[in-house]
């Protein structure tokens, strides 16, 4: 981060972003829910296997979010994804996005924006990315024990 810091955020605010996404859809997990002793409560489980994927980013220290949610999860999508962080990036700022190495992250063919600088997660340490316990809490609040509309998920990024 020192290195950011003098070089392409020289003499801007630097703000700290964390990025990851998560596959959402129609295959979704049943929770525990509340229910008087002695019943049983149904729980609705679709059984169809659209999916989509959620690219979120937040940004703590600055009460920042920026999300996206595409069809697929590859470069092309990362791609839209910087580009809708960079907008969130004060005009004054520098934004380091720490996310984890997948290979749409490290992907030579990623076009990164000249307000962000990607800053790596070690390998398999998704407990240093606060943005997974974000879809933890989705999953079990907002995704689980329902069946969707339609066949396309939608959500909607509050």
């Amino acid at each position: 981060m020192a290195e950011v810091a003098v070089g392409p955020a020289k003499g801007k605010v630097i703000e700290i972003w964390f990025q990851d996404e998560a596959r959402i859809g129609q295959k979704n997990k049943i929770t525990r829910r509340w229910a008087r002793r002695g019943s049983r409560p149904s729980a609705p489980h679709d059984q169809r296997t659209r999916s989509a994927y959620i690219f979120g980013a937040i940004c703590p220290k600055h009460g920042k979010a920026a999300a996206l949610v595409m069809p697929w999860c590859d470069t092309h999508a990362m791609n839209q994804h910087l580009i809708e962080i960079s907008r969130n990036v004060a005009d004054n700022g520098h934004a380091i996005l720490i996310m984890d190495q997948a290979g749409w992250h490290m992907s030579n063919n990623l076009a990164v924006p000249e307000n962000i600088t990607i800053l790596p997660l070690p390998p398999k340490s998704p407990e240093l990315n606060p943005v997974e316990n974000l879809w933890h809490f989705m999953r079990d609040n907002w995704l689980s024990n329902r069946v969707f509309k339609s066949s396309y998920v939608r959500c909607q990024v509050v």
